[in-house]
């Protein structure tokens, strides 16, 4: 077993909350984790129709089985009115860790825990592995290509699966089931067409009206759709970083998924040597790399302070890290020889933000990492000295 690096952020919260929320993309890992974090817990999945029928007719004999240990309840959401119950119970008992629910739909899940359990749960959002785990797993992570392509996903890891069989029935029955319970959208083969066409917009400015009609929707409709992807895992927004330093900064934010592998496939990605000559390579490895802060930051509880800063001109910082009363500006090249004319834009935002030269990072996808004209130079297989900033 790969060993998850919040597995102690995981316990250390069940120490102090009567329950825990663990989400995140479907077979992220979630269930595996929280059976290995709490071997003792009575575990049940409201997946299995029968347990969930048990749940749904009778649902204080069913939470009475937390009483005598823990309870791991996997895909929480699917009986909403449990949630009060559990309310009512971890009132009554006051005891730590007592229920861990875990789930694939975040909004869904969220909302109930907001309307009932406010207070006494701790929320957590499990992603696919990071580079580190694959490294501390003894899996080779040297070959850039391949992390893109195979992305991240712990099934493809643990039974050897080929990213090519294993994509295409994910988003399957991602679409078939998820989808589905989040929003009931009948026509499939064109949400899964807008799918497709978020693919091919990674790392830019999220424009409603260009992917609109790009997929023959309506504006309102892509914005439901999007919000559907975001819930459920499959994309996330990076906001643009709010101080214009007088200058006009463009207020949109830009599109990025949480996974690459996943990207590839949606891209029409067969094989990982297309990826020397593929459109969105650069924006692939931007993407590969702004993953690991927010899997970093994800892992520690927290919701990360990311965003990226671009004025009207076309400057731009790929990533900043708003850490403490500083910015930390990071450029993310795709080349695998370093250039100096990288820095042109972290040498112009330093300039404008009068920022310490000497906190600027460029994170390339060479091998060898050094300092260079006041600038840190970062293999992206050295990322954790990066990262580790964040625990400042």
């Amino acid at each position: 077993m790969i060993k998850r690096n919040i597995t102690l952020r995981l316990k250390h919260l069940a120490s102090q909350f009567p329950v825990i929320s663990l989400t995140g993309p479907r077979q992220s890992g979630k269930t595996t984790l929280v059976k290995l974090a709490f071997p003792n817990y009575n575990y049940y999945s409201l997946e299995d129709p029968d347990i969930r029928m048990i749940a749904l007719n009778d649902p204080r004999k069913f939470l009475q089985n937390s009483l005598d240990k823990g309870m791991i309840i996997d895909e929480a959401q699917r009986v909403p009115d449990l949630f009060s119950y559990i309310q009512g119970i971890v009132d009554e008992t006051n005891k730590e860790g007592q229920f861990i629910l875990t789930g694939s739909q975040n909004f869904l899940l969220l909302e109930k825990i907001s309307q009932t359990l406010a207070g006494r749960v701790a929320i957590l959002k499990l992603l696919p592995f990071t580079i580190s785990e694959l490294k501390n797993g003894g899996i080779e992570t040297k070959n850039t290509n391949n992390l893109l392509f195979n992305g991240f996903y712990p099934r493809l890891y643990d039974k050897h699966i080929s990213a090519t069989d294993y994509y295409p029935f994910y988003i399957q029955t991602y679409v078939e089931r998820d989808v589905k319970f989040i929003k009931n959208i009948t026509n499939q083969s064109l949400f899964i067409r807008f799918l497709k066409i978020c693919a091919g917009r990674i790392g830019q400015l999220l424009n409603f009206t260009e992917i609109s009609n790009s997929c023959g929707i309506s504006q309102i409709t892509a914005k439901k759709w999007l919000s559907v992807l975001q819930a459920s895992y499959i994309i996330y927004l990076l906001p643009p970083h709010h101080k214009n330093f007088n200058k006009r900064l463009v207020k949109m934010p830009k599109l990025y998924f949480y996974d690459t592998g996943l990207a590839c496939s949606l891209l029409g990605i067969k094989n990982v040597s297309q990826l020397n000559t593929h459109f969105a390579f650069g924006q692939l490895f931007e993407n590969f790399v702004i993953n690991e802060f927010v899997k970093f930051s994800f892992n520690k509880g927290i919701e990360p302070a990311l965003y990226f800063w671009r004025d009207k001109t076309g400057k731009e910082i790929d990533l900043i890290i708003e850490l403490n009363d500083s910015l930390i500006p990071i450029e993310i090249k795709a080349g695998r020889t370093f250039n100096k004319d990288f820095l042109k834009n972290l040498k112009y935002w330093n300039k404008l933000s009068g920022e310490n030269n000497y906190n600027s990072w460029l994170v390339y996808n060479g091998d060898k990492s050094f300092d260079f004209s006041e600038t840190h130079i970062l293999s992206f297989n050295d990322l954790g000295k990066l990262l580790e900033l964040m625990n400042s």
